[in-house]
Formats: C-alpha cells, structure tokens, sequence
C-alpha cells in the first residue's frame, strides 16, 4: 500500500457506486466486475477500466486475475434477501450463492478491508440465521475479519431520498477506532435534485393522468376536516363483505363448492350472488382475497378490516365516487396517502405508481429507487412529469457520471440496483481513516473532483 492512496476492486459494479465513493477518498480500482455488457462498456466509458464479466466463471479458475488489494467493496444481489421477494436467501440459485464467490475473493486475497452492501432485511433473513452465517464465514472463526452492520439511508446525510440499506464493514484487525458515521438532521427537499420542467422528462400517459384526475377527485369529496387513514387504502373492500378472518373464499370453495360464496359481496361491493358461475364468483373477489391460504396472514386481515371500517363510516360520500376507479387496473385502485395533515391537494406530491398502489409523498424525500419499469419511476406531480434518469442519478449521487444508459428503462434499471455514493463514502472514510496517508490522499482527491 502506498503513502497517498489505497487499491480497491468493484464487484457487481453496476454504474460504479462504490467506484465513485472510493476514488473521491483517494483510492485507486484496480479490479471490477459486472455481468452486464452494456453496464461493463459504460464501466469503462465513466472510469476507465472495463470489468471482468461473471463474478462466478472468475471464482472458478480465474482467482489469478484479481489482483492484490486494500479494500474490497461489493453490493451483492439484494433480491434473494428483499422482503419483496420470495426470500430464498443462501437457496436461491440463481443470484442467492453469489455472496460465496465475494467470500472467495476475501479467502484468496485477504484484504485488509471489505465493504458489503444489502437490504436491510438480510439481517433478519430467516430469523437470523442468515446473518449468522454470514458472521460465521467471515469472522474471527472464518476468514478471520473483525465485522460490524449499520443501516443508513441517503436522507441521513441531506440526500433527499428514503433507501435504507444496510452496510457491512470488516477489518484484518480490530474495530477498536472505528465509529460510524453520525446521521445529519438536515432537512431535505426532493427540489434539489430536479431540474426546472425538462425537455426530455416523459410526461403522464393519458390512463395515468385519468386515474390520478380520479383520485384527486377522491380527495376533494373527502369533508373538510377528515383527516384520511395512513394505511393503504384498498377501494376494492369498499362495499365488500366476503369472509376474511376465520376463514378465507378459498377455504370456504373447497369445502362448500359454487354454494360457499352465495350471499356475500366482493369488489366495491359486487353481489357475487348474481354470477352465474363459480370461476365468476371468484373473479368478481378482489386478487388479494383469491389467494390459495386457508387463513389470511394478520397483516391483510387488518388491512382489511381497516378498510371496511373506513367505508363504513365514509360511505356517503365515497359511494358516489366508487364508479370511478372501476375503470383502472387492481394495482390503481389502491391508494396510500402519505401526508397526514397535510393539504389534500394530490397535485403538489411525489407520487410513484406501485405494484401496491398509487403512492403519494411529501416534497422532503424521493420515495426508493428500485430496479423499476419506466411506469415506477417517481412522478413529479406539480409539473405532471416523471422524474429524468439524472435527476434519479442525483438521487444516488452519481451526477458525476460522464454517460448513463442511453435507453431510459436501462438506466432507471441501473440506478435502482445501484449504491449511494454519498452513503458509501461516509462508511468507507470511516473505516479507512487508519490507513497511512489516508487523510491526505482523500482531501486531495476530492479537491480535484471538485476542480
């Protein structure tokens, strides 16, 4: 290691978050890796070193050609860990055994440092276990590293962005001087990334801009002084009387046949009596009754008992508007309201259209990049726009970059799979505040990145 600087490598470098961060610190890549060709060509384009491709063909056979190393950074596929997938951890074949070709990498190479980033949820990823394995590999008992886990989100250091993701540090030797970096209490404003109404931001399609005229309507019949409910409002149980806590409509098919939904009614108050058919029956329920589950977990029971309570002593009022949600989608018939207290004017929020509903923010915080279709990307309701893939970059802090993907859907892609730089480099610094020279090489690194 020199006097002045660090070597690092890169895996699932993707657009170069942890890049990014680590070069503003004084660091140098001598190593990435990325599976993707059109992300490994514009790797190369906005740092200059092309990565190697599949982490997996690497580890392999290959070990030979990632080099010696200070620092080894890595933000290995969430997917497998995410609560909003299927949670095969370890188990998943495709992405889950990736995290043993970075244990690899740290037993060949044993660098002094690594940085590992992952959904919060890893940590309680089958009830603990997972995280414990992880220790386990890698630890005092493994490998032999000195291991800690944080969970930051940008919005705790002035990013205006609420992405919570946990971040795993190790050292070669103890822990005993380091301290994680302090969360700012600075406000945020998601105004400070965007620009003024820009020429290449994709305006609202017409369903969109209907379905949203809709749910403004929503809220303008709303009575003054009703303040709406902070839980997701799911329009399809108003009017619905279908059983749900002691049994379920797919319990109650397979025990009673066409006759076990006779009498009850489901979405926005369908009577399922006048279906002809019992596969009409069941289609006229709402999806998230039509689940094969004997019993409902206590998350939806309550979701919907809540909703049914809501319409209950709203029905007045809503009743009249109910006709016209039924003209959109399941997933835009649900609603989460997110500015309790707040004026009820849905046009001066962010909003993000979600598998779970239409969801509408405060000006503070962008809601959570993803690795998102075009249609998920935040709306930036008082301009009637979606948010530009720079502005999403912002996010990330990553304007820096020279070029993003040239197809909007890949670089929204990219930067939800991506790290935040600006979280990244608050981590790394403090980890690496030990090294020789550290302090030096990283105020004149990031002297030059501001020149």
């Amino acid at each position: 290691m020199s006097k002045t600087t660090f070597r690092f490598i890169d895996l699932f470098a993707g657009l170069g978050g942890f890049h990014i961060a680590l070069k503003r610190l004084g660091g140098e890549c001598v190593f990435a890796a990325e599976w993707q060709e059109h992300l490994q060509d514009l790797y190369e384009v906005n740092h200059g070193i092309r990565p190697a491709g599949d982490i997996t063909a690497i580890t392999k056979g290959h070990l030979a050609e990632v080099p010696e190393h200070d620092v080894l950074t890595a933000g290995f596929p969430c997917q497998p860990f995410s609560k909003a997938g299927e949670q095969l951890g370890f188990e998943c074949t495709k992405q889950g055994g990736l995290f043993f070709d970075v244990e690899k990498i740290l037993a060949a190479r044993k660098p002094s440092f690594f940085i590992l980033e992952n959904v919060p949820n890893l940590l309680k990823h089958d009830e603990g276990e997972t995280w414990k394995k992880i220790q386990k590999m890698l630890g005092l008992d493994g490998l032999g590293y000195h291991i800690d886990a944080q969970k930051y989100s940008p919005h705790n250091f002035g990013v205006p962005q609420i992405r919570e993701r946990v971040y795993i540090v190790g050292s070669l030797k103890p822990l005993d001087s380091f301290v994680w970096p302090e969360r700012s209490n600075e406000e945020t404003s998601i105004e400070t990334v965007l620009d003024e109404n820009p020429p290449d931001a994709k305006r609202l399609s017409k369903q969109v801009q209907e379905c949203l005229d809709v749910w403004s309507e929503f809220l303008q019949a709303c009575p003054k002084g009703l303040n709406l409910p902070s839980f997701p409002l799911w329009s399809m149980e108003w009017g619905a009387t279908y059983p749900y806590e002691t049994e379920t409509p797919f319990a109650r098919k397979l025990r009673l046949g066409a006759e076990g939904l006779l009498g009850f009614c489901g979405s926005h108050g369908v009577k399922l009596g006048h279906k002809a058919t019992l596969e009409e029956r069941w289609n006229a329920l709402p999806s998230h009754a039509r689940t094969e589950q004997f019993v409902f977990p206590k998350w939806k029971q309550n979701f919907i008992r809540q909703n049914r309570e809501f319409y209950a002593a709203n029905r007045e009022w809503i009743t009249p508007w109910r006709q016209k949600i039924l003209r959109f989608p399941s997933s835009l018939q649900k609603f989460e309201w997110n500015i309790q207290g707040g004026h009820q004017d849905l046009w001066q929020y962010v909003i993000q259209f979600r598998a779970s509903g239409v969801r509408v923010k405060r000006r503070n915080t962008a809601p959570s990049l993803i690795a998102m279709t075009d249609t998920q990307v935040p709306i930036i309701a008082w301009e009637k726009r979606y948010m530009t893939p720079l502005e999403c970059a912002r996010l990330q802090s990553m304007e820096s970059l020279k070029r993003l993907p040239d197809k909007p859907s890949q670089a929204f892609a990219a930067l939800g799979n991506a790290v935040n730089a600006d979280v990244v480099e608050k981590v790394a610094a403090a980890l690496l505040k030990s090294l020789p020279g550290f302090a030096k090489a990283a105020s004149t690194a990031r002297q030059l990145a501001a020149a």
